[in-house]
């Protein structure tokens, strides 16, 4: 696996309460397989033989049923300390996961929850940007000014801002809402260097909704994406819906876990 430049979204994981309908939900979606990990709570999934993600057994009932994602970092501990300057919270400090590297759990002072990673044997996907894998990350918040400057402060992101059609629904943005894409430091900012985005909650959804990352999937096609998420048991959050980059919806999986799937325009007929 190659090496992921600090500050790029390295690896998605999703907490779940039953582990083996997870993997049922997700091998059938996605054509995922699984492996275990040496006898630890939790599954490492493949797509095509390459490593795409992981499945985990929530340890304690109150957490929430979601997936997370994690930002590569050369040094967890200056990331860590960035993380407190700039007003964010750190929820696990860092913690080695035996030589696979090194994690810590973050939230942005809009209380959205991510992951940073620093590489030890394992950099992070092994596939990624292709269908059956991760593609997007963004942040919804209700906070964008104080946000903006926190990922700036933290990760050195540079934005561009657009509007962009939105569907109202599960996705937690409507349309014409303003929208920021991320692009790593050193980079010139647009459309070839984004990695990843802020959205805006806005007014028309309840204020109880809590700020939080959405992660995308790549998939061939959106439509029939959706339709076997309800077969397996899933929602349908946001039906399929065209934007400048493809089709995309937002589901549920069958024990509440929010993401959403793009059919990139290049693979739309």
């Amino acid at each position: 696996m190659a090496a992921f430049a600090p500050s790029t979204p390295c690896w998605v994981d999703v907490q779940l309460s039953d582990l083996e309908a997870g993997k049922r939900f997700y091998g059938g979606l996605f054509g995922w397989t699984f492996r275990a990990g040496d006898g630890m709570p939790f599954a490492d999934a493949y797509s095509d033989g390459e490593l795409v993600a992981a499945l985990a057994a929530k340890q304690d009932g109150r957490m929430p049923t979601a997936w997370g994602v994690y930002f590569s970092t050369d040094d967890i501990l200056a990331t860590v300390a960035l993380v407190r300057k700039a007003g964010g919270q750190v929820i696990t400090d860092p913690v080695r996961a035996g030589r696979a590297g090194v994690l810590a759990q973050a939230a942005d002072p809009g209380g959205a929850v991510f992951g940073l990673w620093q590489a030890g044997e394992r950099t992070g996907f092994g596939k990624h940007d292709a269908p059956g894998s991760f593609c997007w990350t963004e942040v919804h918040t209700r906070q964008p000014e104080r946000v903006d400057a926190f990922y700036e402060e933290v990760f050195g992101f540079r934005g561009t801002d657009l509007t962009l059609p939105g569907e109202p629904g599960g996705s937690g943005h409507s349309a014409g809402t303003d929208f920021r894409m991320w692009s790593p430091a050193g980079t010139e900012p647009g459309d070839d260097t984004a990695i990843g985005g802020r959205a805006v909650i806005t007014d028309a959804f309840p204020e109880m909704l809590p700020s939080y990352f959405l992660s995308y999937f790549a998939v061939a096609d959106c439509d029939r994406t959706a339709g076997t998420a309800v077969h397996l048991g899933g929602r349908i959050s946001a039906p399929p819906f065209d934007i400048p980059y493809g089709r995309m919806a937002v589901l549920q999986d069958d024990q509440g876990a929010v993401f959403a799937v793009l059919q990139p325009s290049e693979l739309l007929p």
